[in-house]
């Protein structure tokens, strides 16, 4: 086997996130830059937006609507 072929561990690597949080935790790099954490993703954040540029939730809701109202006459 070849020797001195695997990199460097890091046991204490600096993350930083766009978002202002850091942490340590264990790297073959010293120091990392993210540009998303679970700090400040929407879906972990709860902040989650529906991006709706064609109308099909609405299309969605009246059609949910009207199948309702048919459901309910019977």
């Amino acid at each position: 086997m070849k020797s001195a072929i695997h990199p460097t561990y890091y046991d204490n690597a600096k993350v930083r996130c766009a978002c202002g949080k850091t942490w340590t935790t264990g790297s073959t790099q010293p120091d990392l830059e993210i540009e998303i954490c679970s700090n400040c993703h929407p879906f972990y954040s709860g902040k989650e937006k529906v991006l709706d540029t064609r109308g099909r939730v609405d299309k969605f809701k009246k059609r949910l609507e009207k199948s309702q109202r048919k459901t309910l006459k019977k």
